[in-house]
């Protein structure tokens, strides 16, 4: 018999301060694109009025539950009921309704809210228990000696409980004791897995959103993304201007009296100068009032700034106390903690020893997942073009967070490193690149006169056009400096492809380059091709869009069940246009007959079983169609836009295939998450160079 499907997972720690929120992320990461019900618990929370943790588990994995429907007490609901059992009651309850409705439950314990660690492990422990679950402990690093010692401890005391212990995760290990900690844990008696994730001091630094929490805040300025700072140091301003610049450091909080709007000044002058120090975030203190100028200065800040009712002195003793907390919307923090799992565990094994098996179809968290790990795996270099478009930025700091692709980015440098810095942004590991100032302008301007010569282009043209942040990136792509080129979120789409078009050109026995969408659903991710690049395709080229597509599709982990979409189904209809995608489903037959493919086939044909039983039976395309060709790029941009817009999908594209090398164009609308998708699906692509 085989090992029994997982139904749950319960995460606690042996003592405070563990970070086991990091390791509950990163279990939930490897979950979601398992699992096609996912569920998350947590007995017991801090408060009633809200949990960090929950609310960034549910919006990350779209989870179809309320918030407070993933709790079952506060704290002071547990400690006000007369019995354990009364709690016990509460706990199960709460757990079953939300087992009912998923195929995995994972579970987070307690956190140690009270002064003795031992009963509060032993509370979740015995919670574990209550709701049949194997347990993953987090231990907390120290000494190599002190860190064999609790892992030790840690699973005698579960032993002693009776639960099922799933494994150990030693976490916030001093980084140079790791191998040693390693060495010394591989020679202990056999038992469960051991994994060790050492610390990283940016997991460990609040940041502004915390600060705002902890102190309950009134935000003066800053958009949401800027609450996300890092908080390196705490500085009070009670001092002169000249004073206070000396004393200034990167990623400080400064905390200042609200009637010193000068202070604030400055704190902006140096944000917004590279060679100064960047804040972090200002929080005013005191009850005096804000004048109407100081609010005028306050809303031109790069960097939150927030207002508390506390004394100067007070604030800063309570900002020392605040402990960092995982928070929805902090990209740059969640992928450093993804990153930091990655490396310490295995995934693999983990995937194996929960049993779980993977749902038929390709949900949109799946998608995403695999295609950053696909991605990483591919270890590429890509070129973003807009080094001065401040959402390109933050999802260069992700990409390298996650250690998705190595990142050059086209700008001047000083320009980017100041937007970067009023931003928030670390771009330590990128190269940013001036093509007005690179050394390879010339040779790139000698390259694009041989090649566009006979099109009327000069010498003098050549130099002036690779200076054009588009024509250098593929420049750098075409010549292999690069091996894919991202551009669009501040460009047309002519003016992001025109250069791809006259210097990359289309691979070998491509007769027109094309384009998909990854129209990603609430339960499925579907592949729609042409919606941006040809007008009117001829039957040849809509066969070639036909297999690129499925090209594309397999690429990206999408088993391809290609429909070749018109308004009739099989000879249902007659007309130019049903003959000229019959003759195009022809021609995709004779040269890839190894393709699952449909055509002529309406759109609820392809879709709908039950209407794909109606109209052609026995079809292995007809009802389960994954990739949809449509007949000209009318019927494609509507059809894209209208699901886009009426079903709430998210449309990752246009993303363009049959260039010799990967060149793919953004919306202007584009948010963060859309450039990052659209790297990795470039660097993906890379892999496959025509």
């Amino acid at each position: 018999m085989g090992t029994p499907m997982a139904r749950n997972l319960y995460i606690t720690a042996l003592e405070a301060q563990s970070g086991k929120s990091v390791v509950t992320l990163g279990i939930a990461d490897l979950l979601s694109r398992r699992v096609g019900r996912l569920g998350f618990f947590r007995p017991i929370v801090p408060t009633s009025a809200g949990d960090p943790l929950i609310e960034l588990v549910r919006s990350r994995y779209r989870l179809d539950f309320a918030a407070d429907e993933l709790a079952a007490l506060s704290e002071a609901e547990a400690l006000s009921l007369p019995a354990y059992e009364d709690v016990r009651k509460r706990v199960v309850e709460a757990y079953k309704r939300i087992e009912s409705r998923c195929d995995f439950v994972l579970c987070e314990g307690s956190d140690f809210a009270g002064a003795a660690p031992a009963l509060d492990f032993g509370r979740n422990a015995d919670l574990a228990n209550e709701l049949d679950a194997p347990v993953l402990v987090v231990v907390k690093g120290g000494t190599p000696a002190e860190t064999v010692a609790s892992v030790r401890a840690a699973r005698g005391a579960l032993e002693h409980k009776g639960c099922a212990i799933f494994g150990i995760v030693v976490n916030r290990l001093p980084p140079e004791s790791t191998d040693e900690v390693r060495r010394r844990l591989a020679a202990l008696e056999d038992g469960e897995p051991v994994y060790v994730l050492p610390e990283r001091p940016d997991l460990s630094r609040p940041t502004v959103a915390d600060v705002a929490a902890q102190l309950e805040a009134e935000a003066l300025a800053g958009a949401d993304e800027a609450l996300h700072r890092e908080v390196r140091d705490v500085l009070v301003g009670a001092m002169s201007v000249e004073h206070f610049l000396d004393e200034l450091t990167d990623g400080a909080l400064v905390i200042v009296p609200g009637d010193r709007p000068e202070i604030v000044a400055a704190g902006i002058a140096s944000t917004l100068t590279p060679a100064l120090p960047a804040v972090a975030g200002i929080v005013l203190t005191g009850d005096a009032p804000v004048e109407r100028t100081a609010r005028r200065l306050f809303e031109a800040s790069p960097f939150p700034v927030l207002r508390v009712a506390l004394p100067t002195y007070a604030a800063a003793g309570a900002v020392s106390a605040i402990r960092p907390q995982l928070r929805a919307g902090d990209e740059r923090t969640i992928a450093t903690a993804l990153s930091l799992f990655e490396e310490g565990v295995d995934a693999r094994e983990l995937e194996q020893r929960l049993s779980i098996q993977r749902p038929e179809r390709m949900t949109p968290i799946m998608f995403e997942y695999e295609l950053l790990e696909r991605a990483k795996a591919a270890g590429r270099h890509i070129v973003l073009c807009e080094g001065d478009d401040e959402r390109v930025l933050r999802a260069a700091e992700i990409l390298l967070r996650r250690g998705v692709v190595r990142l050059t980015l086209l700008g001047e440098p000083s320009a980017v490193s100041t937007l970067a810095a009023a931003a928030g942004v670390d771009l330590a590991d990128a190269e940013i690149v001036d093509p007005a100032a690179s050394p390879l302008r010339e040779s790139f301007a000698e390259l694009y006169f041989e090649l566009r010569r006979h099109k009327g282009i000069t010498e003098e043209l050549a130099l002036d056009a690779v200076v054009d942040p588009n024509y250098f990136g593929t420049m750098l792509v075409q010549t292999g400096a690069a091996d894919g080129m991202v551009s669009g979120a501040a460009h047309t789409t002519a003016e992001t492809i025109r250069p791809a078009f006259e210097i990359v050109k289309a691979r070998a026995g491509v007769s027109v380059v094309s384009s998909v969408f990854f129209m990603c659903l609430a339960d499925r991710v579907l592949v729609y091709g042409d919606c941006a690049v040809n007008p009117k395709p001829t039957p040849e080229q809509l066969a070639d869009i036909a297999i690129s597509s499925a090209e594309t599709a397999a690429m990206l982990g999408i088993e391809p069940r290609v429909a070749m979409l018109s308004y009739s189904t099989g000879g249902s209809g007659k007309g130019a246009e049903v003959d000229a995608v019959a003759a195009a489903t022809v021609e995709v037959r004779g040269r890839r007959p190894d393709l699952k493919i449909e055509g002529p086939i309406q759109y609820d044909a392809a879709v709908d079983r039950d209407v794909a039983e109606l109209k052609l039976p026995g079809s292995e395309v007809a009802g389960r169609s994954t990739v949809f060709i449509f007949p000209d790029l009318d019927a494609g941009n509507v059809a894209y836009k209208a699901v886009q817009r009426s079903a709430g999908a998210v449309a990752v594209g246009p993303v363009l295939q049959g260039l010799r090398r990967p060149v793919n164009d953004l919306s202007r609308g584009c948010l963060v998450p859309d450039v990052v998708n659209t790297v990795a699906i470039t660097a993906i692509q890379a892999q496959f160079p025509g």
